[in-house]
């Protein structure tokens, strides 16, 4: 009987404890699940942190990128804009050259070329008789050019031609006198008609160029015929019978002036 008795003693003092545990689990479950769910919302929270800071960084290393690149840009910018105002500059340059074709340079430093002794010799003429007779220095220099080339065409001395057109116009190119006389050396058309029809008639002894190659043209064949420069411009001047050779001796005494200038002009010129 004892041996029966205590095991049924023993099941019934065992039975309340493990109910007790039984009534427990549900809470043991709970809350372990709820600590579960607040370390996986903890790990969620501190993912979601690392994500934003993630992006954050991220957007900034992008603005400084960003901004180093306008940077760049701007520098480039400024560099390149001189050189592109620059070309803009250079084209009508360019142009030019294009169509017309460049000067020869020389390198080495630019030195003036040397006046020659002629040029020389009718500078210092020109000087003379623009102050002499108050004529412009620019229209003076053509025409001693001028008596120069006709001179050497017509084998007749410029300073001779020169002095033709102080006494006859005072080198006054549209001088006209009452017996139709006109131009600088005075020249009377129509004893001369031949002469003019190459130049267009006579309205061309208005024209400085003319009027000084028919003059001197003139004056060479009056030389020839008399084979003396004195009974030449007599003649020149219509006054060939004149016994004091008036004329003429003017003529002589401008050329002498003329010719200490010539003179003058023809020596050394010291460095």
């Amino acid at each position: 009987m004892p041996n029966i008795i205590a095991p049924a003693a023993s099941q019934q003092s065992a039975t309340p404890g493990a109910a007790a545990l039984n009534h427990l689990a549900p809470v043991i479950d709970l809350l372990s699940r709820s600590l579960a769910n607040a370390k996986s919302e903890q790990g969620t929270g501190a993912r979601r942190w690392s994500m934003v800071w993630s992006l954050v960084g991220r957007a900034y290393h992008g603005a400084k990128s960003l901004l180093a690149l306008i940077g760049v840009v701007a520098v480039a910018g400024l560099l390149v804009l001189p050189l592109h105002l620059d070309g803009m500059l250079k084209l009508p340059m360019l142009a030019a050259e294009a169509l017309f074709e460049p000067a020869t340079t020389v390198a080495g430093p630019i030195q003036a070329r040397a006046e020659t002794p002629v040029e020389r010799e009718q500078r210092a003429l020109t000087e003379y008789i623009a102050k002499r007779y108050r004529v412009s220095e620019f229209a003076i220099s053509g025409y001693v050019a001028t008596a120069y080339r006709a001179g050497e065409q017509h084998s007749v001395d410029p300073l001779l031609i020169l002095a033709v057109m102080a006494v006859e116009s005072r080198y006054n190119p549209v001088a006209e006198s009452i017996v139709g006389a006109r131009g600088l050396m005075q020249v009377m058309p129509k004893y001369h008609l031949e002469k003019l029809m190459d130049h267009g008639g006579e309205d061309a002894l208005l024209e400085p160029e003319v009027n000084i190659q028919v003059g001197a043209q003139i004056l060479r064949e009056y030389q020839r015929r008399f084979r003396d420069t004195e009974t030449a411009l007599q003649m020149y001047a219509g006054a060939f019978d004149e016994p004091s050779s008036q004329y003429a001796n003017k003529v002589f005494a401008e050329r002498a002036r003329l010719e200490v200038l010539r003179q003058k002009a023809k020596k050394p010129q010291s460095a």
